[in-house]
């Protein structure tokens, strides 16, 4: 028995060092080849994401005369601390939530149809009808919210913020400091929730054709999850069979210790 968990072992550590050196690189056909040049379809070069419910929008405008356009932007708000007498954090700026429907409800325009927008179009169409109030009005909107969740073998597994609409796959994974050796390149999974349908992708990091997909820039609220590779599963395997094979010994080696005892006790008797 010890003889085969050695050998099973040795196997196992095998298996493990082939695997990983192979799956360690990214785009090993790009890596291959001097020089490749890719057409970036208009659909992925001028990506943008549109606003959705539950959106966190933050609203400024300016103008030449501040006062002019003060009407059309929320005040800055404070926080009391628990149990504090004084307002002591930097006053923060508030945010229109995005309801169920897509609309938020603005100063003076009233409530306004932002879901399916991008952050480009809602900008020009507040520029437009504050323009009718006010002179030369600049907006700037941005989304608060975004967020993306990445799982697996990375090295650091979390939840993340960020605060541009253009993060890529490659982006979420230098944030979780990359994968780690285990981590399956060639079959990474994007859980993706939109309008109540869920969809699930897989993605292979080996191949050139990662820069065109669909799924290269993340969408806010997307799971990534990097799946272990055969070589980590094939660990895993082997240390519940371990465990198991423990198991086993120990049940047979207490019930052998019970009936020793029980043998020993009627014998003295």
């Amino acid at each position: 028995m010890k003889r085969y968990i050695l050998l099973f072992t040795l196997a196992t550590i095998i298996m493990s060092s082939c695997t990983t050196s192979k799956e360690m690189i990214y785009f090993p056909n790009i890596a291959q080849t001097s020089d490749i040049v890719q057409v970036i379809p208009d659909s992925i070069k001028n990506f943008e994401s549109v606003i959705e419910p539950d959106d966190m929008l933050a609203i400024t405008v300016t103008a030449l005369d501040p006062n002019a356009v003060a009407i059309f932007n929320l005040p800055l708000q404070s926080y009391l601390a628990p149990g504090a007498t004084e307002l002591m954090t930097t006053p923060a700026m508030q945010t229109y939530m995005v309801n169920n429907e897509g609309y938020i409800d603005y100063p003076v325009l009233g409530a306004i149809k932002v879901g399916g927008m991008t952050r480009n179009e809602l900008t020009s169409y507040l520029k437009a009808e504050i323009s009718k109030y006010v002179e030369d009005p600049i907006v700037s909107v941005q989304c608060t919210n975004y967020k993306f969740t990445i799982l697996g073998e990375v090295s650091r597994p979390g939840t993340y913020e960020f605060g541009s609409e253009r993060i890529t796959l490659l982006d979420a994974l230098g944030k979780a400091s990359d994968m780690t050796i285990y981590g399956n390149h060639t079959n990474v999974l994007l859980i993706r929730e939109k309008d109540g349908v869920r969809s699930f992708h897989r993605i292979d990091l080996t191949q050139p054709d990662i820069f065109t997909s669909p799924y290269y820039y993340l969408q806010r609220n997307d799971i990534v999850y990097v799946e272990p590779n055969e070589a980590r599963q094939g660990a895993a395997r082997y240390s519940q069979d371990k465990q198991y094979l423990v198991s086993v010994v120990s049940a047979i080696t207490s019930a052998a210790s019970v009936i020793v005892s029980l043998c020993i006790a009627l014998f003295v008797r």
